[in-house]
């Protein structure tokens, strides 16, 4: 018998590669994982753990600055933080009634890094040195799985690339190690970003399985690609994760699932090291409960601009919305939860300018994925996957994935097929095909800027996603409230390109007034 749920489709899908229509699934639980092997040698420790009533107290939901108080008091260690968090991927994750199939690999070395940071702590107490509460240090931290580490494979959720082990972190790997980071392990993930199968649902992958939504388990969708980290994040199993986007990925989910979701301006963070759709748009991001977790998570990931003082306390003490003027669709209001949110945001001084529906069709946004990925995947193989991988491409895997198609394509793969039957173009029509799409983009949003004297734009989900992307605006997503059904939206903000930092001030803002997150009821305990 068929799982149902209900989609949440963006208006603009044809630009975007987060959502879709959809209807059934057809199949649920990993055929490839079970949830011992999962933990493997960590398994014991992970069983033996017993969490108690006030460590939950202590964690669940709780900001990094929070967690970072009570474990520099000596409430608990960084050890028992990261056994907490593993022990509720084991009781929630797989194999029971509450399964939300979003993580796909544990790290073997995870309570090595946090007997690491145990001993660096000890160490600065001994030394009296500065105590930074505003830092990633010792946070356990769930990565989507096309980013490279050399813990684990990195598989995009694809059979074919279980053996995909490099000896390189991704570059935004090493800069969270370099800050002390905890790599818990990796999050499931709509397969190769949600570029592959065409006419399958948010958060399905060969290897994770179907990720489920904590909010509405095979009744609300999970929103893609990056569905096993907001998932996961909304769900409290680590402290923090990190997506990626093309066009809609990280937005997406994180509306989907009352999370914190920064989609960078294009360049903010290195690719290097990630599985590519589109060298041209994709970028890697933070997902978090809270502004400020997302704000310290941006900085451990080498963003290139400060976005937090040293200390933190006050990096979003003044932040404001009074005089800002925000750009605001009309048809969007449609939805209470948006027309209570305007009402919100002006009420604390901002000024809404209404504008009309008319976005502009970027005709051809498939071809530039098409033609992108068919280009950029080889170069991931050639140097930065396991070398049994040099020298494939789009049609290697295609080939690989037919010997066994119920287990490793059951929704077919018709995305890579039209990769492949996509035309050749020369690399100069190719680029100019690319400006002139961006072009379009910016037009757009930077007329309307000039014409109402704006600031930046206030969406839904990943309603704006498409457009906002091929003109490299940065966006950010944060809970919006709950409709009658207790689904998920999220209040999405738009800046300028290179001006993300005013997405922190305004999100920070909206955050401190309204509150709206609250916790999956079914993952209380």
């Amino acid at each position: 018998m068929p799982f149902l749920f209900l989609a949440c489709k963006s208006p603009d899908t044809n630009l975007n590669i987060s959502s879709k229509d959809f209807t059934e699934f057809k199949v649920l639980d990993s055929e490839y994982l079970d949830r011992d092997q999962i933990f493997g040698d960590l398994l014991d420790d992970v069983v033996r753990f017993r969490e108690s009533d006030n460590l939950k107290s202590l964690i669940l939901e709780k900001s990094i600055p929070e967690i970072q108080e009570a474990i520099v008091s000596g409430q608990f260690s960084y050890r028992d933080l990261t056994l907490f968090y593993l022990k509720r991927i084991y009781k929630y994750d797989r194999e029971n009634t509450k399964s939300l199939n979003s993580v796909i690999a544990i790290n073997p070395n995870a309570l090595k890094q946090a007997d690491a940071a145990d001993q660096d702590l000890a160490y600065v107490k001994r030394n009296e040195e500065d105590l930074a509460y505003y830092s990633i240090k010792g946070m356990p931290i769930l990565l989507k799985d096309n980013i490279n580490t050399e813990d684990m494979p990195t598989t995009a959720g694809a059979a074919v690339l279980l053996e995909n082990r490099t000896s390189q972190n991704a570059i935004i790997v090493t800069h969270l190690r370099q800050e002390g980071a905890v790599i818990l392990g990796k999050a499931n993930l709509s397969e190769w970003a949600y570029f592959f199968c065409g006419d399958c649902p948010s958060g399905y992958s060969a290897v994770g399985g179907q990720t489920l939504n904590p909010y509405g388990r095979r009744t609300m969708d999970t929103g893609g690609s990056s569905s096993g980290s907001g998932v996961s994040v909304a769900a409290n199993f680590a402290v923090a994760a990190v997506g990626t986007e093309t066009s809609g990925s990280i937005l997406s989910p994180a509306s989907q699932n009352s999370v914190v979701g920064y989609k960078p301006s294009t360049g903010t963070f290195s690719g290097s090291g990630i599985v590519p759709i589109s060298s041209y748009l994709d970028t890697a991001g933070p997902m978090t409960k809270n502004v400020m977790d997302n704000a310290i998570l941006t900085q451990a990931l080498g963003a290139s601009y400060e976005v937090i003082e040293k200390y933190g306390a006050n990096t979003f003490e003044t932040a404001g919305l009074k005089g800002v003027r925000f750009g605001v669709w009309t048809s969007f209001k449609e939805n209470p939860l948006y027309t209570q949110a305007l009402l919100d945001i002006e009420s604390s001084g901002a000024i809404l300018i209404e504008l009309d529906d008319t976005r502009p069709q970027l005709n051809g946004f498939l071809k530039l994925l098409n033609a992108d990925m068919k280009k950029d995947l080889p170069v991931y193989f050639a140097a930065q996957s396991h070398y049994k991988f040099r020298g494939w491409d789009v049609a290697k895997v295609m080939e690989w994935n037919k010997r066994d198609s119920l287990k490793s394509m059951p929704y077919g793969q018709s995305l890579f097929k039209g990769i492949i039957e996509e035309p050749a173009i020369s690399d100069e029509e190719f680029l100019k095909f690319k400006k002139d799409m961006t072009a379009k983009a910016e037009e757009y949003f930077y007329n309307l800027m000039e014409k109402h004297d704006l600031n930046g734009f206030v969406s839904i989900n990943n309603y704006t996603a498409g457009v906002a992307a091929a003109a490299f605006l940065p966006a950010m997503t944060l809970p919006m409230g709950y409709n009658d059904q207790g689904q998920p939206f999220g209040l999405t903000f738009i800046a300028p390109n290179r001006e993300d930092k005013l997405l922190f001030d305004w999100a920070a803002a909206y955050e401190k007034m309204t509150k709206h997150r609250v916790m999956p009821q079914d993952y209380k305990d």
